[in-house]
């Protein structure tokens, strides 16, 4: 493996309505090791800007341009922490902010994957985003799940790992269910799973299991492998992303 996208979730990057500045610590120091000790090509999707946005500003997040002000407040916050940290492991981040729609220009696309090429082979971090501010309804991917399916699909990755308040894929909900059992690889998705109503577990998110199986749904026709592990503790992805041990965590790959 040469290039990865770790996509972080709201849930795992706020607490309490504040940033779970611990949390962005192991991540920063995960992604620290793959770029420095295995010479992996990394690009972070970092959801959390509305979140880091309401630690400033308390507006109700239910209106859209309410949401929209919140991200654009948010954005800077939560690239000044990236960087403060990553400093410290002599790494230089970058933002990118994307829209749906600039997946689907040719030429825009072109583009950005110009500058990621640029960037990467400079040994650039390159943060990504939704672009809330200017994201309209029919455009916004709606969760930064899809969207990192995209960018690992637009960007060439060799995998995308979710880490998020969902530790793996199980045979049924272990919210509900105390015997659900964690599956560590999928090689295909029922499309029954695909249309189950959409839940968030924390207040700033939008994600929920399905949008990760739809992401995982897409790259898996791509021929991409998806991992989910959680964000919380970060020991299972830790095992698999750097020492190459599958102990925990669900891979989605087809077989061909």
């Amino acid at each position: 493996m040469k290039r990865l996208v770790i996509k972080v979730g709201t849930a795992v990057l706020t607490q309490d309505g504040q940033l779970a500045l611990e949390r962005m610590d192991n991540l920063v120091n995960l992604i620290s090791k793959l770029k420095n000790e295995k010479n992996l090509q990394v690009i972070l999707v970092s959801s959390g800007a509305v979140g880091a946005g309401f630690t400033s500003l308390k507006l109700d997040k239910k209106i859209v341009a309410n949401k929209q002000a919140l991200a654009a407040i948010g954005q800077p916050l939560l690239l000044k922490h990236y960087k403060k940290r990553f400093k410290q492991h002599n790494i230089v981040c970058a933002q990118m902010l994307f829209i749906a729609d600039d997946f689907d220009s040719r030429k825009r696309s072109k583009n950005a994957q110009n500058v990621m090429e640029i960037l990467l082979d400079n040994n650039i971090l390159p943060i990504i985003n939704e672009n809330d501010v200017i994201a309209t309804e029919e455009l916004v991917f709606g969760d930064n799940d899809q969207l990192a399916a995209h960018v690992a699909y637009y960007f060439k990755a060799d995998m995308l790992a979710i880490l998020s308040d969902i530790d793996g894929y199980y045979n049924k909900n272990p919210r509900e269910f105390s015997d659900a059992i964690l599956q560590k690889n999928i090689s295909q998705i029922d499309s029954s799973q695909l249309k189950m109503k959409h839940s968030a577990n924390s207040e700033f998110a939008t994600g929920g299991i399905v949008t990760k199986l739809k992401a995982a749904d897409f790259l898996m026709k791509k021929g991409i492998p998806m991992y989910l592990s959680s964000g919380f503790d970060l020991t299972n992805a830790y095992d698999f992303l750097v020492e190459g041990n599958h102990k925990s965590g669900t891979v989605f790959q087809s077989i061909k």
